[in-house]
């Protein structure tokens, strides 16, 4: 079977489906959340530049073409920390 190749919305890398982390705006409620359910996704890498720079120039919103709730970066950058504890003082 085919490799799955998705691209970040924020530093363009290509790379394979389970690098990223995946944000979904679910058809047809249109509620944006992480990695559950069915409808227009966004992946990014799970790095503390790639998330800053989506954060910043509201990158997950447009490629969504939805609003991305507050609560939702929030979830990403403790998903970040808990991955690189080292780093929790960046974000």
């Amino acid at each position: 079977m085919k490799p799955n190749y998705r691209r970040c919305v924020s530093c363009r890398k290509v790379g394979l489906k389970e690098e990223f982390w995946r944000i979904v705006r679910v058809f047809p409620s249109g509620k944006v959340q992480l990695d559950e359910g069915m409808g227009r996704s966004a992946y990014i890498c799970p790095n503390h530049s790639c998330l800053q720079a989506a954060q910043k120039k509201n990158r997950l919103g447009r490629s969504l073409r939805a609003s991305v709730p507050e609560t939702l970066y929030q979830t990403l950058w403790q998903h970040l920390a808990q991955k690189n504890p080292q780093n929790q003082n960046l974000g």
